[in-house]
């Protein structure tokens, strides 16, 4: 079978045949008499076997080396090419997230395009110096897209610069809140933590508070804990149980006490707080030390009923709980004096 032949039934043009010989991949059997190419049928099999590994990305010499070589295992070579297609799809997985990022800032010239694509530049820069003040130093006038920063924040490992990224995020005016949505989906639990603080810091996003309280499951105990305070300093009583744990941990417990406190001026959620805090306190797995500190956000709450159960704990039996107690009772009685002390009797007398 001549040249042009096999090219017309194999779909290979005659100038790749010809390179095919070159390299000596797939050289024709014999010649004919005036001197042309001429394949056998093997030789056109091997063709087909040779384009059906260029289909899974194989080049050239790769291709010979499978043909010809014995001891080049499959699996060796395949995985190889596994390994160079993950890392094209990430490096189009970036330049699409570029062009996106580009994209959503409707550029108005080409040089807002390059002011984008400087500050991008930056944010990948080794240095975390220069990442913070990409952040920090830009023009007022020189939008970012919210999707930009909010990506950088998820992947943002220095504290400093995550600080400054968050603070951007925040006035940004946009909606970062999918691509932070995106984040707190994610298996490393240091990027959900990074997606929780970025969603804390900013409240008033739509969207924001149902993410927050799905984190509120979330299997990683510091990504819970940043939900709550968010969620409880926004008045989100779902945060109750997280925030008294907090406290019975001793995890961040003056800042969950405080929020509590706050949580509390709302009538609806006093009797469930002031409940909670009082079933640990009668728990028995509830050591001195817990028992302090579950009286110390007792003293945090709004309403009488938190300062009976502190008059009560005045006069308990562990000596430490006793004296802290008492101590407690006497801010509140300092405090209603103050106030309006008609409003809270002070502790009857053992």
């Amino acid at each position: 079978m001549l040249i042009g032949d096999v090219a017309r039934r194999s779909g290979v043009s005659t100038r790749m045949l010809r390179h095919y010989d070159a390299l000596g991949l797939v050289r024709p059997t014999g010649r004919t008499v005036g001197g042309y190419r001429e394949y056998s049928a093997e030789d056109v099999r091997r063709i087909f076997h040779v384009e059906s590994l260029r289909s899974l990305g194989l080049s050239l010499k790769q291709i010979g080396r499978a043909l010809e070589d014995p001891a080049l295992t499959p699996s060796a070579l395949v995985g190889e090419l596994i390994r160079q297609a993950e890392e094209r799809l990430a490096r189009e997985q970036e330049l699409l997230e570029r062009l996106r990022a580009i994209d959503a800032s409707a550029p108005t010239d080409w040089q807002a395009v390059l002011r984008i694509a400087e500050l991008m530049r930056e944010l990948h820069s080794a240095s975390a110096a220069q990442r913070q003040q990409a952040v920090l130093a830009r023009p007022e006038d020189v939008p970012v897209p919210p999707e930009l920063l909010a990506e950088a924040v998820l992947t943002e490992s220095d504290p400093h610069v995550a600080g400054a990224l968050r603070w951007a995020l925040a006035r940004s005016g946009g909606d970062g809140v999918p691509a932070l949505r995106g984040g707190m989906h994610a298996e490393d639990a240091d990027v959900r933590r990074r997606a929780v603080l970025a969603l804390a810091e900013m409240p008033e996003a739509p969207g924001a508070a149902a993410v927050l309280e799905d984190a509120l499951g979330d299997p990683d105990t510091t990504v819970r804990r940043h939900a709550a305070l968010a969620l409880g300093r926004q008045g989100v009583a779902a945060a109750v149980p997280t925030l008294v744990g907090m406290v019975v941990e001793g995890s961040n417990d003056v800042d969950a006490a405080e929020v509590l406190g706050t949580l509390s001026l709302d009538p609806g959620c006093t009797d469930r707080i002031t409940t909670a805090l009082i079933d640990e306190l009668a728990a028995p797995t509830a050591d001195s030390a817990t028992r302090i500190r579950l009286a110390q956000a007792l003293v945090e709450l709004a309403g009488t009923a938190a300062q009976e159960v502190l008059c009560q704990l005045a006069h308990d039996d562990d000596g430490a709980v006793a004296l802290v107690a008492s101590a407690l009772v006497g801010v509140l009685t300092e405090r209603t004096v103050a106030d309006h002390a008609d409003d809270h009797p002070p502790c009857p007398s053992p």
